[in-house]
């Protein structure tokens, strides 16, 4: 038998209507001195965000997609502080330099698992991954992307920088993926309008919490743009059909220490009250 779209425990309930008032499309209808209940649309138009069953301070409100004993409780002193977090996003750096050493599937796993709470439009979760460790694939890949350059350099001579950074791959640096042991690709169907942003913020998620393991990132922006416009390598990544690469990132574990935070350019802000 099917599931009601959310049940309520009217033993623990106390008909305070913050789950109304959370549900992003309104879909709980509360009168005062009743219980929520989902509107006639509700089963049409529910995303399951699970704002709903979140919100609920006595944990009295279980969504079909999942219960409240598969939503863990928010734990208050794991919250950081405006300074902590602060201190985090500006320690945080771009990793270029990575140990010869492989990471586990384990921790792709874990990392990837923390990645995939990134907000998506309407909650889509349309966002699907591609892990990349064997040394040979990525080496092959790099030599496409390779490819790829010389053509955008024929074609953009103004390019200096991705004409010099072939250059030193040319010369047995690589200037490319870094000799990262990972790259992680975020892609999905490519007609999706909501993709390219839901990707990117995946990916985003992804290489802060790396920080947390051990791990270093650098976003591939080579390795993005041969997927996007050369044919070679969209061949060579052979995404399931209709999908197509929306982002890239390296991942490995940093060769290198910072032990310092670098400025960056004040924001320009125009401010409207």
């Amino acid at each position: 038998m099917k599931m009601d779209l959310f049940e309520v425990n009217q033993k623990t309930c106390n008909q305070d209507g913050i789950c109304a008032k959370a549900c992003p499309a309104g879909l709980i209808d509360f009168q005062k001195d009743r219980y929520p209940t989902p509107v006639t649309e509700a089963d049409e138009l529910c995303i399951g965000c699970g704002h709903c069953v979140a919100v609920c301070p006595t944990g009295s409100l279980s969504h079909r997609k999942m219960s409240v004993a598969q939503c863990p409780p928010i734990k208050k002193d794991f919250q950081l502080t405006a300074g902590q977090c602060e201190h985090f996003l500006r320690s945080r750096r771009s990793m270029r330099v990575y140990k010869n050493k492989p990471v586990a599937r384990e921790e792709l796993l874990r990392l990837i698992e923390m990645a995939r709470y990134a907000p998506t439009g309407r909650n889509s979760q349309c966002v699907e991954w591609l892990v990349l460790s064997n040394r040979d694939e990525l080496n092959h890949l790099t030599s496409i992307i390779a490819d790829w350059m010389r053509w955008a350099t024929s074609n953009m001579p103004e390019n200096a920088l991705l004409d010099w950074e072939l250059k030193r791959w040319e010369g047995g640096r690589d200037a490319i993926l870094r000799g990262a042991p990972v790259v992680i690709v975020t892609h999905a169907e490519k007609d999706n309008r909501m993709a390219p942003v839901d990707c990117t913020i995946a990916l985003t998620y992804l290489e802060l919490a790396a920080a947390s393991m051990g791990l270093g990132c650098c976003w591939a922006g080579f390795f993005k743009s041969a997927a996007t416009t050369f044919t070679p390598m969209m061949e060579a990544l052979s995404l399931p059909d209709g999908h197509q690469c929306f982002g890239a990132m390296m991942v490995g574990y940093p060769k290198l220490r910072y032990h310092r935070m670098p400025l960056r350019k004040p924001p320009d802000i125009t401010w409207r009250f």
